[in-house]
């Protein structure tokens, strides 16, 4: 009975303060605080377990990844990588579209973020697919869409946040028994895995674009490929495809930690944008330090009160009642992931990704280690299912951000952002019910 009051005390307050439209940080940590009074514990465990969150090696790599993209912004990298992707659209039907989701997935390689890939892609290839002819509410749809890769490419935010969330977990003894003691999720492997799975998601958008502009009738240019424009472009832009380069080649090949990556990353990006470049000014360096402080700062706020919301659950066992409660229901493993993947999806039309991983990661990933699932794998499926909230109303920052940008009502980028959301979910399904797209890559370099 104790147990049961908790929980409607922990969630109640919860759920009753997000109605209310309090930030999610201040509903989290208002959460916590009456669960903990509750208990009748000191309350002064709040403020030591959330500045004990913040004190792992690899929540450094948060800061520098942040700086590091919007550096690379301000240096002129993200917008050679887009011309890059735009000089390969050529005669191809939707081929400014593919360009888009291309130019995604490369700039999703420096940024880790979702809204962020949406806004340095969105400026440059929304106008420029009107220009072509394009809507302006698939070219926005299409941008937000592909804007999600931008946490599934590595190296990626939630990744860091997810692996520093599965430190200490607790699993059922049934589980470890069965597939022994639970290791602690290298970030390093996050970032490997996710490569395939970011692929399968990028081909799923690239073959409904294909499929949509051939029915609108959005043909590629009539002159054909250039060479001369294709290799001008590359010309322009070889420093910067060097940049993701540089950073996943330091961390596969067991260089540097995903965090050291992070800081060449600025450095890489500070040598180009001031000496090869030549459009790093001090004002723009000082606009990226802004922006990297305001946004780390609103991510720690979350990673504060969802750490001890977290803790919370742990302590006193949810995630196991929960884990059991879900394998009472049923023991077949697909259907744990159709759940389990229907769940996120709604949960991502609500809430923020990092506070979503923070939150469930102590509940779900028990649940999933009882059924022999990686845990790996399941944090890939788990951001991959997340990602799809950037583009699905109402949260959608996605939607936002690019509705902004081509000035267009919010309900006309969402109704042609639909049919994204369905390929993509189509494509998280497959991931998760086919491991070795997640483990492949994993295993083939020994981890």
């Amino acid at each position: 009975m104790n147990d049961t009051y908790l929980i409607i005390i922990l969630f109640g307050s919860f759920l009753g303060l997000m109605i209310m439209g309090a930030p999610i940080s201040v509903s989290l940590g208002v959460a916590a605080l009456s669960s903990i009074i509750y208990l009748d514990e000191n309350p002064i465990k709040l403020v030591q377990v959330a500045f004990t969150s913040v004190g792992s090696f690899p929540l450094m790599a948060l800061p520098a990844f942040v700086l590091a993209g919007a550096l690379m912004e301000a240096a002129g990298i993200s917008k050679r990588l887009v011309l890059l992707a735009e000089s390969f659209a050529g005669p191809v039907t939707g081929g400014i579209g593919a360009a888009t989701v291309l130019a995604c997935m490369f700039f999703g390689a420096i940024s880790g973020s979702g809204p962020a890939t949406t806004a340095a892609v969105g400026m440059l290839m929304i106008p420029a697919m009107v220009k072509r002819g394009y809507d302006k509410g698939y070219a926005s749809a299409l941008t937000a869409s592909a804007g999600g890769l931008g946490i599934i490419i590595p190296p990626s935010i939630p990744m860091v946040i997810f692996g520093i969330s599965a430190i200490g977990m607790s699993v059922p003894r049934e589980a470890i028994e069965l597939h022994g003691e639970f290791q602690t999720v290298s970030i390093s492997k996050m970032f490997i895995a996710g490569v395939f799975p970011g692929l399968v998601i990028s081909c799923s958008l690239l073959i409904l674009n294909y499929i949509r502009c051939r029915r609108l009738g959005y043909k590629g240019t009539e002159e054909g490929w250039s060479a001369r424009h294709i290799l001008h472009a590359i010309r322009s832009g070889v420093w910067s495809i060097l940049a993701p380069l540089v950073i996943l080649g330091g961390i596969y090949s067991g260089f540097f930690t995903p965090t050291e990556s992070a800081i060449v990353a600025i450095f890489y990006t500070l040598f180009v944008g001031v000496f090869i470049y030549r459009e790093l000014t001090w004002k723009k360096i000082v606009d990226s330090l802004e922006t990297t402080t305001w946004l780390t700062g609103r991510i720690l706020m979350i990673l504060f009160t969802a750490t001890v919301f977290g803790r919370v659950l742990v302590e006193n066992q949810i995630p196991a009642v929960v884990a059991e409660s879900m394998l009472n229901l049923t023991d077949n493993l697909y259907l744990i992931w159709a759940m389990i993947i229907l769940f996120l999806l709604f949960v991502g039309m609500f809430m923020e990704t990092l506070a979503a991983i923070m939150i469930l990661t102590p509940v779900l990933l028990p649940v999933t280690y009882s059924l022999g699932i990686d845990p790996i794998h399941f944090g890939i499926v788990m951001i991959c299912t997340l990602s799809i909230g950037f583009a699905t109303p109402p949260l959608g920052e996605n939607l936002f951000v690019a509705s902004g940008i081509s000035n267009i009502s919010l309900e006309r980028v969402t109704s042609q952002a639909l049919p994204f959301a369905f390929v993509s979910t189509v494509a998280v399904f497959v991931i998760a019910y086919v491991p070795e797209i997640t483990l492949f890559l994993p295993h083939f370099f020994g981890y």
